[in-house]
């Protein structure tokens, strides 16, 4: 599957999404984004495992605790593919209008 479908796929949770905008604001542990979400640590887990897999975010080891933060190669890759996507969308639009 394409970078992008994986990711649109994750981001297609709720929980994810929040996890997600969590980590835009800067790197966290499970034990901090869990502390702000109504759902488990071991549930935070499960969908930071899925956000990594889809190349949104990355971890790092930080003594013995994990970092989660934004992985920005594959939001890139997600970005990327909407430009390309809203280009076309205003080269239609564009050839619309010249035609009317």
């Amino acid at each position: 599957m394409e970078t992008y479908q994986t990711a649109f796929a994750a981001l297609g949770d709720p929980t994810r999404r929040e996890i997600f905008t969590l980590l835009v604001a800067g790197p966290r542990a499970v034990g901090e984004i869990a502390a702000e979400l109504p759902v488990s640590r071991p549930a935070v887990s499960q969908h930071l495992k899925v956000l990594k897999q889809a190349r949104l975010v990355r971890v790092q080891a930080d003594g013995t605790r994990r970092r989660y933060s934004v992985d920005h190669v594959g939001v890139a890759a997600l970005r990327d593919y909407l430009d390309d996507v809203w280009g076309q969308a205003l080269a239609n639009f564009a050839a619309v209008v010249e035609e009317e």
